[in-house]
């Protein structure tokens, strides 16, 4: 399932209950995450899946959406309720949303 930044910074206003994790790599992080995600490099999720809570939805982000596409599908099957955000960061900084 898909989450525009649009969709998500509203999520977020709104107070939204979704975790938010960041599966591009450690040097990638330095360019700055959405506030509140989680850093989990897309080759470390499968090994940190206890990490997150089965109970609430998950949301992945990467640099442009490809790895995001697939850390949401390992979720997916992995029971988790998943969403991918297309154009990922790039994306969310060009709407001008907040980055930590």
């Amino acid at each position: 399932m898909e989450i525009t930044p649009q969709q998500l910074a509203e999520q977020l206003k709104a107070g939204s209950d979704a975790q938010i994790v960041d599966v591009r790599e450690p040097a990638e992080i330095a360019e700055g995450m959405i506030p509140g995600a989680t850093h989990i490099a897309l080759g470390e999720l499968a090994g940190r899946l206890s990490d997150l809570d089965k109970s609430r939805p998950v949301i992945a982000v990467c640099r442009s959406g490809r790895r995001s596409a697939a850390a949401a599908d390992q979720l997916a099957a992995a029971g988790y309720t998943a969403y991918t955000v297309p154009g990922g960061m790039l994306d969310w900084t060009a709407a001008g949303f907040p980055t930590a």
